[in-house]
C-alpha cells in the first residue's frame, strides 16, 4: 500500500510539472503575441504618417509651386493640341513580326552597347 502512495504521489508531481511547463510556455507565447501586436501598431501607425506626407508632398498645388520656382517652363499654348484623326500613321517598322519576341531576344543576346557592371552568364 505504502508502494502505491509513493508512485501516485510521484505521478502527481510529474503531472503538475507538465502543467507548470505548459502554464510558462503558454506565458511566453501570449507575451510574445503582445509584443509583435505592438510592433504591428507601431508600423501601421508609420505607414499612416508616411502616407500622410506623401499626400502632402504630392499635391498639385506644391508641385506647380516647385515647378514655377525652379523650372523655366512656358505655357501651353491652345496651337499645341491636334485632333486624333490628323495624327500620321504609324511606320510599318514599328510593328514587330508576328510571332518573334524581340525582348526575349534582346535579353538573350545582348549587344556590344551593353551597359552594367554585372558580367554576362556564361554562355553553354
Amino acid at each position: 500500500m505504502r508502494l502505491v502512495n509513493i508512485l501516485v504521489i510521484a505521478a502527481l508531481i510529474l503531472a503538475a510539472s507538465f502543467v507548470y511547463k505548459i502554464k510558462f510556455d503558454s506565458t511566453l507565447q501570449a507575451e510574445r503575441v503582445v509584443k509583435v501586436r505592438s510592433e504591428l501598431r507601431r508600423e501601421r501607425n508609420a505607414i499612416a504618417v508616411l502616407r500622410a506626407e506623401w499626400a502632402r508632398l504630392d499635391t498639385p498645388g506644391r508641385i506647380q509651386g516647385l515647378a514655377d520656382r525652379h523650372l523655366a517652363l512656358q505655357p501651353v499654348k491652345p496651337a499645341q493640341f491636334d485632333k486624333l484623326e490628323r495624327l500620321p500613321e504609324r511606320p510599318a517598322a514599328a510593328e514587330p513580326p508576328a510571332g518573334k519576341d524581340l525582348i526575349g531576344a534582346a535579353v538573350l543576346s545582348p549587344g556590344p552597347d551593353t551597359t552594367g557592371s554585372v558580367l554576362p552568364p556564361a554562355r553553354r
